[in-house]
């Protein structure tokens, strides 16, 4: 089913020119999300008192963010970073910083002003991720590195937002969650200025007039339907770990699940992008799904915590690389132009899946045993991966997936040629 690559170095990556700078800037950016959900969760309610506040203000900054998400980055695609993220780091950092202000003391007014800001930061949060891997496809023409720097990204993307909270935490340990708030505009203003600025920036595709139509047909929308799936699945999976642990009386243990899970990921994103597997992406990428949801299912058995942790690693294997394959097939359905929209669909699909598999989870718990909560949360990842597999005239497709695929492992032998030579 797969081979060793001949160029597993994810150092020959990051030693591609410009690479690292563009990407370390990125990531601190991106840590911002990290940090930001925690911290302005914890301030809203410490400074206004309100549960129900805070929680309606997350909501309306989850929902701006995915809903104008394909403005935005249609915007970026149109003109290119470095005209459309400064203003929107600009306006995001400096919402933040509004929250930060108004949520640095008890007290606070509970009223719309909170919600509107909260709103508006996450209509105006800038899409980094969709931005770096658009960055990392100019950068890395050759499939094969390409295909490792997508699973880097995405592996470290999630540790990301296992550091934020954590990075979170010792804020609101001093009493000052707010400055977890203020810190994230910093985080986002600098990483995103010192993205702009790399040269690998000026690589974009030539501005246009409009941005071109989304076009990519059943190649760019069954990732995004199967990334839909992998979001309710694992949005379903964070509560259910929680209660699940609660039943245990061990509700220390979900901070120790969920680092399973984020470990299994980093492993399976890292070893899933030092591999030239055979099999075509389109066919990778529902299997993983379907690897995924039988390791949810049986994650519902388990005996104790201990044994659900071991199921969240195991599932964890599958989730990176799913998320990598997603990445790349979109990424190769669309023109140049295009990829930064259609990245954010995946991001979009993701979000607004886990989203709505943490609410959707939320009504069953305690009206059904835990075991079939779990199988409802895999649920639809098998839907999904199955209406990919299944669908009519795949064959044809996959074999033209495998000549591209022999193609590129031609053209990265002769690069492995050459850059022996050169050494």
């Amino acid at each position: 089913m797969s081979a060793p690559s001949r160029a597993a170095s994810y150092r020959a990556v990051l030693a591609t020119p410009h690479a690292l700078r563009t990407f370390s800037a990125a990531l601190v950016g991106r840590l911002s999300y990290g940090v930001v959900f925690v911290s302005l969760t914890v301030a809203l309610t410490t400074a206004t008192g309100s549960y129900s506040l805070a929680g309606a203000a997350i909501a309306l900054f989850g929902v701006g963010a995915v809903a104008v998400a394909p403005l935005r980055a249609g915007l970026i695609d149109r003109y290119g970073p470095r005209r459309t993220l400064p203003p929107m780091a600009v306006a995001y950092a400096g919402l933040l910083a509004a929250l930060a202000v108004a949520t640095w003391r008890p007290g606070a007014s509970a009223g719309w002003p909170l919600l509107v800001l909260t709103a508006l930061a996450g209509v105006c949060s800038p899409p980094l991720g969709p931005v770096m891997r658009t960055l990392w496809s100019s950068l890395l023409p050759d499939a094969a590195r390409r295909q490792r720097a997508f699973a880097l990204d995405t592996v470290v993307e999630e540790l990301l937002f296992v550091t934020g909270p954590v990075v979170a935490g010792l804020f609101i340990t001093i009493g000052r969650p707010a400055l977890g708030v203020a810190t994230s505009a910093v985080l986002v203003l600098a990483g995103a200025l010192a993205m702009v600025s790399s040269p690998a920036a000026a690589d974009w595709p030539s501005p246009a007039a409009t941005a071109p139509p989304l076009r990519g047909g059943r190649a760019l929308w069954e990732p995004v339907l199967v990334v839909g799936g992998l979001g309710l699945g694992l949005g379903a999976l964070g509560l259910l770990v929680v209660a699940f642990a609660t039943r245990h009386d061990q509700v220390t243990a979900v901070a120790w699940i969920e680092a399973a899970l984020a470990a299994g990921s980093a492993v399976g994103g890292i070893a899933y992008g030092a591999r030239a597997w055979a099999l075509p992406r389109r066919v990778q990428l529902p299997l993983l799904t379907l690897a995924l949801a039988a390791v949810l299912v049986a994650a519902g058995f388990a005996p104790g915590v201990v044994a659900l942790a071991v199921a969240a690693a195991l599932a964890g294997l599958f989730v990176a690389p799913a998320l990598t394959t997603a990445y790349l097939l979109v990424d190769e359905a669309v023109p140049a132009a295009a990829r930064t929209r259609a990245g954010t669909w995946v991001n979009s699909a993701y979000n607004a899946g886990s989203s709505g598999g943490t609410a959707a989870v939320g009504l069953l718990i305690g009206r059904a045993p835990l075991p079939l909560c779990f199988a409802v949360a895999a649920l639809p990842l098998l839907l999904t991966a199955t209406a990919v597999l299944v669908r009519p005239g795949r064959r044809r497709s996959d074999e033209g997936v495998e000549q591209q695929i022999d193609a590129d492992a031609g053209a990265e032998h002769d690069d492995e040629h050459l850059e022996h030579t050169a050494a």
